[in-house]
């Protein structure tokens, strides 16, 4: 007995236990398949042809599984144009096993469900003795030692040098430090906010205190470039 379906746009000659690949079934392997669009159905000279379908008939089969077919490339050229495409595409399909072809109304018979998978099966003996088995207890961390006070730095005594001053400035009127070569107005305020007043302090300069001043006011030897020291004890002596 043969019979002739329809499915996926195509038409399929099928017969009991052939196997067909056909368009892919939005159905998962080992489920039943039921193809109700039957055209014809032949047994030796008798044969049924539908108008357009053979009522009361129906083909039952098994999908045996899902899978893809070969890559087919496809490449698009335009001449002069610069344009060139290159895509690829596999088909999906469905290999279905015909398991029997129903006439006169007849339904198919339910699909046996398949047994489980040992590893499924494995899995769901172990899951309640692992929840049957008691969580040890928490190991208890180590209290985390409290840090050390830290110890307050001594407050500054009264006798310390103001905020920004690298010398003490001596008691009395300050000297015009502008009357230096190089030293104006912006550059006097900043010398006397380091505590340097006089001309009698930059004469007696040491090299450590040309380093402090260099280094605060980014001189980089301007001091012994101008010769302020010489400067300097010229204007102590005259005054």
């Amino acid at each position: 007995m043969f019979a002739v379906i329809k499915t996926g746009g195509k038409q399929y000659k099928v017969a009991a236990d052939d196997v067909i690949q056909i368009e892919k079934l939005g159905q998962d392997a080992d489920s039943q398949v039921v193809f109700n669009k039957v055209l014809m159905v032949g047994n030796d000279a008798d044969v049924t042809v539908g108008a357009p379908l053979v009522e009361g008939a129906s083909v039952v089969g098994e999908l045996v599984e899902n899978k893809r077919g070969k890559k087919i490339i496809i490449f698009k050229k335009r001449r002069r144009q610069n344009s060139r495409r290159k895509n690829g595409h596999r088909q999906e399909y469905s290999v279905v096993k015909i398991t029997d072809i129903l006439t006169g109304g007849a339904k198919p018979k339910a699909a046996k469900k398949a047994a489980p998978k040992k590893a499924e099966a494995k899995k769901a003996d172990e899951a309640p003795t692992k929840a049957a088995e008691t969580k040890p207890a928490a190991e208890k961390k180590p209290a985390a030692k409290k840090a050390a006070p830290k110890k307050e730095a001594p407050a500054a005594s009264t006798g310390d040098l103001p905020e920004g001053a690298l010398f003490a400035a001596p008691e009395g009127p300050a000297d015009d430090l502008k009357k230096i070569s190089g030293v104006g107005p912006v550059l006097e305020k900043k010398l006397n906010a380091l505590g340097i007043t006089t001309f009698a302090q930059v004469a007696a300069f040491t090299p450590e205190d040309i380093a402090k001043v260099d280094d605060a006011l980014s001189f980089k030897g301007r001091i012994e470039r101008d010769n302020w020291l010489e400067q300097a004890a010229e204007f102590a002596k005259g005054e």
